[in-house]
């Protein structure tokens, strides 16, 4: 009915649009609002396709963006931790150049407690350099084992005690002075699995048969040093008489080291010293008569089978002053250098703070320093490391005690003078000297 009543409705609006002359165009309107209308629809799915273009360009460049930042952020990052590490390379080579800086600038007064002065007489020396290889030296004995060995921590030959107990000592005797200084170079290695070292040496007066190589304290008078990686332990001893003892826990030994140890011994007093440090000062440990000629390491049933090597014992408290004013010409032992090395050794100190004394209490005095080597090696080569030798000792009687370059001239003279033939490690180490000559 409904449907009906609308037909006629439109039939009738049509008859009224006809009666009017057609002054309204009804079809045409119908036909521009179908156009419209699709024109309408056109822009609008235009316009939502622009809007989606203009959505994907917003989103690619917003990804670009963040790319970029990304990338920025990264390429920051990178500069930055090639800043950071630059900046450590920067401060490892200035902490690097800080700390050789200070090694250089470490001054030999460091080591002022190394008062003892070496005398002009070396009265043993022992490198076992005349030994084969595998072989116990041949100018030692023992009642144990032992081989000489070359190592690859430090130059030249080493006697290995590699006993669990036993006793090493030189066949000769070697007569000492009431005042004289003992020094040696020890590696102190250890068993596998143990952790505790230990060594003794006994330096004593013995006749003959007068000791055994087992005694635990050799001879009729003497002084024994035990050192181990807790403390210094001295004994004083003599026939009929009760020990004297002492101790010191300064500057221990440390094992599987390499260690630089000198005993100075002053009549009743011993003294040790110890990378860098006087260890051990005992006015009366020792009994009179200090008339000694032996001495001897030896392990007791420990754990330790150490390496030594450069055994040394010269004169002390000789007369700077006499030799070098009124001889003119003083020799000396106290100045210490490294294998083939041309660098003042802190050790040094006591003997160049004895020149530098001398040279400040005369002041109209100048000096030649001449550093000499013994055969070993090539001619030039050794020519070439006494000068520079010569030149390290008068630079650091500059630097480090303060006299006048002026005053000081320094040379090298080889192997070309030795005082001594360059046939045996004792008469060697006598050529290894530096001269101090008056001018």
């Amino acid at each position: 009915m409904k449907t009906l009543t609308r037909l006629f409705l439109f039939v009738a609006l049509l008859l009224f649009a006809g009666s009017v002359n057609a002054q309204i165009d009804i079809q045409g309107k119908i036909r521009d609002k179908i156009n419209d209308r699709a024109n309408s629809h056109v822009d609008n799915a235009i316009d939502k396709g622009l809007d989606a273009a203009e959505e994907g360009v917003k989103d690619a460049v917003t990804n670009n963006n963040e790319d970029s930042e990304v990338a920025d952020e990264d390429s920051e990052k990178e500069e930055q931790e090639a800043e950071e590490q630059e900046s450590d390379e920067n401060n490892n080579k200035k902490s690097e150049a800080k700390s050789k800086s200070q090694q250089e600038k470490v001054s030999i007064q460091s080591y002022t407690k190394y008062d003892f002065v070496p005398g002009d007489k070396v009265l043993f020396y022992e490198d076992f350099s005349q030994d084969a290889i595998g072989d116990f030296p041949a100018l030692w004995n023992t009642d144990a084992s032992g081989e000489v060995k070359a190592i690859n921590i430090a130059p030249g030959n080493w006697l290995h005690m590699n006993a669990e107990a036993g006793a090493y000592i030189p066949i000769s005797e070697i007569p000492l002075p009431e005042n004289f200084i003992c020094e040696f170079d020890i590696i102190t290695t250890v068993r596998e699995s143990e952790e505790y070292f230990s060594c003794e040496l006994s330096i004593f007066h013995g006749q003959g048969e007068d000791f055994d190589l087992d005694d635990i304290y050799p001879g009729d008078n003497g002084v024994k040093i035990n050192f181990d990686q807790e403390r210094w332990n001295v004994t004083g001893y003599a026939t009929d008489k009760d020990n004297k003892e002492g101790h010191s826990n300064i500057s221990p030994v440390t094992k599987d080291e390499l260690h630089h140890i000198i005993i100075w011994v002053q009549k009743t007093r011993l003294r040790i010293y110890h990378q860098g440090l006087k260890a051990v000062d005992l006015p009366m440990v020792i009994y009179n008569p200090v008339n000694f000629n032996h001495f001897r390491f030896s392990l007791w049933s420990c754990t330790g089978e150490p390496y030594v090597s450069n055994i040394r014992t010269t004169t002390a408290g000789s007369d700077t002053r006499s030799k070098l004013l009124t001889e003119g010409k003083l020799i000396s032992y106290g100045i210490y250098f490294d294998v083939n090395k041309d660098v003042v050794k802190p050790e040094s100190y006591g003997a160049l703070n004895d020149i530098a004394k001398i040279m400040k209490e005369n002041p109209d005095v100048r000096v030649n320093i001449i550093g000499y080597t013994d055969s070993d090696g090539a001619d030039a080569a050794n020519l070439d490391l006494s000068k520079r030798r010569g030149a390290a000792v008068k630079n650091e009687l500059v630097k480090s005690f303060g006299l006048d370059a002026s005053r000081l001239e320094s040379d090298g003279k080889g192997e070309s003078s030795p005082i001594a033939p360059n046939d045996t490690p004792s008469n060697k180490s006598l050529n290894r000297r530096v001269e101090f000559i008056k001018l």
